[in-house]
């Protein structure tokens, strides 16, 4: 009897224990939603962050390497029709204009070439194809140093290329004579100058000289202009590396010399520098393309990246084109030096290329030559506008002027005669 009980109970609660777990269960609570962040991404996969590019407003502003893009390898494109390239005769402004040169000299007397110019076009443009160049390759003892020390880069130079130029005097012979009986020969030279080796934008433009800069080539660069104040690129001829000397034996380009060594792709490199620091770069773009007048400012330059002392940076500086006034049409910086090439303070026109100049190069000049400091004073100043500057004596006051066969703005101190 009391095996049957036990048994019954246990049966009992079996059942009971069945009911219970089959009985419909209350929902379980809700608990927050767990938020979900982006995964932090590895140092080797940084995911970018897009930020204002302050550096693209500033013409001076640097960045590393690391911050930049690195340079691209796009092939270069030309769009210039070069045989039919504007003429730049005459185009001298009185304030920085695009496609024009803002001169500090504005009365042109010298020689330039004569004789018949068979690729200047009718219709006030010229087909470089068709212009003649200077025969024969001779070579140079070249000597060239450049280097950074403190604020300032340090050049010297005897202006003698690291290529081979063409035989001057033109000779008889040379076909190029029937165009332009160049007298000059290719002479050493002893030149030492220095500009800002971190240039910085002035308020505002200065003219240019005969003279607006140094190529790596060791070779001087001049203004777009002859002696007559036509454009030199097509009316001179040059060599096969586009130089040819002046009356002194200085040998030099008036634009883009197709013996500089240039990027096969993408952004052109460093070519030179101008005489307020800035570099002197290639005509083509970081994207490839060729570069025009449209493209460039006042000066004939533009902010962008380019590879600056071994770093990439976003900065300010002047590109060498096909296209007039090919370099340099003002200064944005303040120049360090204005001009090299004259011997005794200038005077007289040069025959066969350039212009005379007035040797501004080194402080205190030669006979004849304005104190530097009367230079530096108009440096960023246009002409008839108050001026000062330091003498052994004291301050002189005066006024920015032109002296007499220089091309320059010159602190002339008042009531004197320029």
């Amino acid at each position: 009897m009391k095996t049957n009980f036990y048994r019954l109970c246990m049966i009992l609660a079996a059942c009971t224990l069945i009911v219970t777990n089959c009985a419909p269960q209350p929902p379980a609570p809700k608990l927050p939603a767990v938020p979900t962040f982006p995964q932090q991404s590895s140092p080797t996969e940084q995911i970018p962050v897009t930020q204002p590019n302050e550096a693209a407003t500033s013409p001076t502003a640097t960045a590393s390497n690391e911050s930049l893009n690195v340079p691209s390898n796009a092939p270069h494109v030309d769009v210039l029709d070069v045989t039919h390239l504007p003429l730049g005769d005459g185009k001298i402004s009185s304030a920085p204009q695009k496609g024009y040169v803002y001169s500090c000299q504005t009365q042109f007397n010298g020689r330039g070439a004569s004789g018949a110019t068979p690729w200047i076009n009718s219709d006030g443009t010229w087909d470089m194809t068709k212009k003649v160049s200077v025969e024969g390759s001779v070579n140079w003892p070249h000597n060239f140093t450049t280097s950074v020390q403190g604020n300032k880069r340090v050049f010297t130079t005897n202006d003698l290329p690291d290529h081979a130029t063409g035989v001057f005097p033109i000779s008889l012979a040379d076909y190029a004579h029937h165009f332009d009986q160049n007298p000059n020969s290719i002479k050493a030279q002893s030149i030492t100058f220095s500009v800002p080796a971190n240039p910085t934008v002035a308020a505002l433009p200065t003219c240019v000289g005969g003279e607006v800069g140094i190529m790596l080539s060791g070779v001087l660069l001049f203004s777009a202009f002859d002696a007559e104040g036509r454009d030199a690129v097509a009316h001179e001829v040059q060599d096969q590396c586009d130089g040819h000397p002046q009356e002194s034996g200085y040998y030099h380009y008036h634009g883009l010399s197709s013996c500089l060594k240039d990027n096969a792709t993408g952004q052109s490199a460093l070519l030179g520098y101008a005489f307020d620091g800035f570099g002197i770069y290639g005509p083509y773009g970081a994207d490839g393309k060729e570069l025009t007048d449209a493209d460039l400012d006042e000066c004939h330059g533009i902010t962008s990246e380019v590879e600056w002392d071994g770093k990439q940076v976003m900065m300010y500086h002047y590109v060498a084109t096909r296209e007039f006034p090919y370099v340099v049409g003002c200064f944005r910086g303040a120049p360090s030096v204005m001009a090299l090439t004259a011997p005794n303070g200038g005077g007289g026109p040069q025959q066969g290329g350039g212009q005379q100049q007035q040797n501004g190069g080194q402080p205190g000049g030669q006979a004849g030559q304005p104190p530097q400091a009367a230079i530096e004073a108009c440096a960023n100043l246009n002409q008839n506008v108050s001026c000062s500057f330091k003498a052994p004596n004291g301050t002189i006051n005066g006024v920015c002027q032109m002296p007499p066969q220089t091309q320059q703005l010159v602190c002339v101190p008042q009531n004197r005669a320029p």
